[in-house]
């Protein structure tokens, strides 16, 4: 109990600290947050928990290609913004996109005998 704990106010801090640091300077924060922190805490984690050589590089190779259909929620978002779309809206469409493009890479990746 006492390790979920600890995972969770970590991971927690981290999250406090970007939204913090953005708020003072939108560039440190971006920064803060494209870092991959999460990734790598969450692989320590498993690394941890497992020691599963093959669950670790599994996992590994699925954070690659998850992460490459998230990339353009960054770009619709401030695109949406400026055209005067409310922050919400602006995010919702973001995340659907993302959906779209992770159930698209899924399928695609599939026929490459790629399984994430």
């Amino acid at each position: 109990m006492t390790y979920l704990l600890i995972k969770a106010v970590l991971s927690a801090v981290i999250i406090v600290a970007v939204s913090e640091i953005a708020r003072r300077n939108a560039g440190m924060g971006a920064l803060l947050a494209s870092l991959p922190l999460i990734s790598v805490m969450g692989m320590i984690w498993l690394w941890r928990d497992t020691q599963d050589v093959d669950r670790m590089a599994a996992h590994a190779q699925a954070t690659f290609w998850y992460v490459l259909p998230s990339l353009p929620m960054f770009l619709i978002i401030p695109l949406l913004l400026k055209r005067g779309v409310y922050f919400w809206p602006a995010l919702a469409a973001g995340c659907v996109l993302t959906i779209l493009l992770y159930v698209g890479m899924t399928a695609v990746l599939a026929r490459f005998g790629v399984n994430l």
